[in-house]
């Protein structure tokens, strides 16, 4: 029997830099791979599962690139796919008299993204976060030398209070929004399992309450990103862990604003994953990264498709569609 709609989101990250420069791309012009990734998955028939979404996240630079391709493709090849950007900035232009209309050098006002061809946004990834975080206490360098979990505290509520103005810039400028939240190594701590959930259960609501704190009932989509499960050699959660999480991100949620929001696994959906994951009752769909880690490492539309087999597969979604 089918189940509900899940939505696959790509984080393409900076996977345009070619091999010879240190990077993962095949290809030498960035256009040519943006064009590889869209007309690849088009191919393949991602574009034309009506119950699952496959939304991209490209760098700012080749979104127009990845629009155009995208509008030269038969309507029925791509009904289903859209585009997004890697980050929205906290504030926006304004039509207002004395606003900003374009002081932004270095940033990404949500309208501008939008403009640019983006429908969605990833806010709160933990590149991001990190990024945050290691500003602070460059400049608050007691921040890490005391250890202090207090100041660390009030850091990471910062970090959230950010990532929940840039939430409020991207939905105001019509932007839809993937938040994502996790917990580290150190915030999950060691002991028992009991008491890591505790942890994990303390730090999954903060981030949640003040990322989305203000923006009433306006659906954001969550990924869950445990950030300790992530990288070279590391063991991903299983099913019962992040069944465990998504279910909690969905009762805070519901509790203090009033609806239920799709929780997607963002901690990289692989192939080897996809399938159980899938069949986790509370996971909506999954966000992907790389889709080759060994070998010829990057990301390839043919690996994604097996990717998505698998998860379909594990949710019980019936294959009769392209993939």
């Amino acid at each position: 029997m089918q189940k509900s709609v899940k939505k696959i989101f790509i984080n393409l990250k900076r996977f345009e830099v070619p091999r010879l420069f240190g990077g993962v791309s095949d290809h030498r012009e960035p256009e040519e791979w943006a064009a590889y990734i869209i007309e690849g998955c088009a191919r393949l028939g991602l574009g034309e599962l009506a119950d699952m979404p496959v939304i991209f996240f490209f760098p700012e630079a080749l979104l127009l690139t990845a629009r155009r391709v995208l509008k030269a493709q038969p309507c029925e090849k791509v009904k289903n796919m859209a585009l997004g950007c890697q980050g929205v900035f906290r504030e926006d232009l304004s039509g207002a008299p004395g606003g900003n209309f374009g002081a932004f050098t270095t940033h990404r006002p949500a309208t501008a993204m939008r403009i640019l061809g983006s429908a969605w946004t990833i806010i709160g990834h933990s590149e991001e976060r990190r990024e945050k975080l290691e500003l602070i206490a460059r400049f608050a360098p007691q921040v890490e030398k005391d250890g202090d979990p207090q100041l660390a505290g009030r850091a990471k509520a910062v970090v959230d209070t950010v990532m929940n103005e840039e939430v409020k810039a991207a939905l105001q400028a019509g932007l839809q929004v993937l938040l994502c939240v996790g917990e580290t190594v150190e915030e999950k701590g060691e002991g028992s399992a009991a008491a890591q959930r505790k942890r994990v259960r303390q730090v999954l609501r903060r981030q949640l309450v003040k990322g989305l704190a203000g923006i009433g009932s306006r659906p954001v989509v969550i990924a869950y990103e445990p950030v300790w499960a992530i990288g070279p050699g590391k063991v991903p959660p299983g099913g019962e862990y992040i069944g465990f999480v998504s279910a909690y991100i969905k009762e805070v949620v519901k509790a203090e604003f009033g609806y239920i929001p799709e929780v997607v696994y963002g901690g990289g959906l692989k192939k080897e994953n996809a399938g159980e994951i899938g069949g986790v009752p509370t996971i909506d769909g999954g966000l992907v990264a790389l889709t080759r880690f060994s070998g010829d490492i990057g990301f390839h539309p043919e690996d994604l498709r097996d990717i998505i087999q698998a998860f379909r597969q594990g949710a019980g979604i019936g294959m009769s569609g392209p993939v």
